[in-house]
């Protein structure tokens, strides 16, 4: 009786940790998108928490933010709930204008947000969303889009300028290949769309290496939220654009997540 009773109080502790795992079958993309959610410990003894958007890099899928930093863990110390939606190998989470099947903005927004909402203990008041490299773009330009639905934003290592990625990262696939100075491929970009957030006071942050080959554009960003006075926090430190580098970058974020919840 006693093996039975701990073998059971192990199986409900680890069901009460394990994520779960949705999967949307959407009119806005040409498959299945597979999301990950990770509910902290104490989620069944709280009425609503802080949730946090991870969005993974280009070629990789929903699992790579949990294979960085161990995202059931942060989950626990910090009392989020992590929400790791698969960019589909190279969605750059955006609209595109030549794929119709390819509308990952329209399924964030339309279906995937609601969903967590209605299904999760979401404070409304408390969203976040980041990610690396095209998912950094992804949560900027996502931010940028509906800065009504989000506390904050982050970027590690982003794209942001996806000019620098013209014939490479699968985005003439998702934007057609008129050139990379085009209009269509600027009003894409974050540091094309930053001016929409002139007078908009919500605090965001960004990073990257000083070896990364989006450093350049990184920096060009910073100096362009200076000129619009925005609240933003840019971090420049050594590192690449690799794991470690991100595993170091995700933590600064939570730590400065955090600092902006009302309790």
């Amino acid at each position: 009786m006693r093996l039975f009773l701990i073998g059971f109080l192990l199986l409900s502790s680890i069901a009460a940790t394990a994520q779960d795992q949705l999967i949307y079958k959407s009119k806005n993309l040409a498959k299945p998108d597979t999301t990950w959610v990770f509910k902290p410990q104490n989620y069944q003894q709280r009425d609503k928490l802080p949730v946090l958007f991870l969005l993974h890099g280009y070629s990789a899928n929903y699992k790579q933010w949990h294979n960085i930093m161990d995202a059931q863990k942060y989950a626990n110390d910090y009392g989020f709930i992590i929400v790791c939606p698969d960019g589909l190998f190279s969605s750059w989470y955006i609209n595109s204008p030549v794929k119709s099947n390819m509308q990952f903005e329209s399924f964030f927004f339309d279906e995937l947000f609601p969903d967590i909402k209605s299904k999760y203990k979401m404070d409304a008041d408390n969203v976040f969303i980041s990610g690396l490299s095209m998912g950094g773009h992804g949560a900027l330009y996502l931010f940028i889009k509906h800065q009504e639905l989000f506390k904050s934003a982050g970027s590690t290592s982003g794209g942001i300028k996806l000019s620098d990625g013209f014939r490479k990262y699968g985005l003439g696939d998702v934007l057609g290949y008129p050139s990379a100075d085009s209009e269509l491929w600027q009003k894409h970009s974050v540091t094309t769309l930053i001016d929409q957030l002139k007078g908009n006071k919500k605090p965001f942050i960004f990073d990257c290496g000083s070896d990364d080959f989006f450093y350049k554009a990184n920096t060009e960003l910073k100096q362009k939220c200076d000129e619009l006075k925005l609240n933003a926090t840019y971090i420049s430190q050594p590192g690449a654009h690799n794991k470690p580098y991100w595993a170091k970058s995700i933590k600064q974020q939570f730590e400065f997540f955090k600092t902006l919840i009302k309790i």
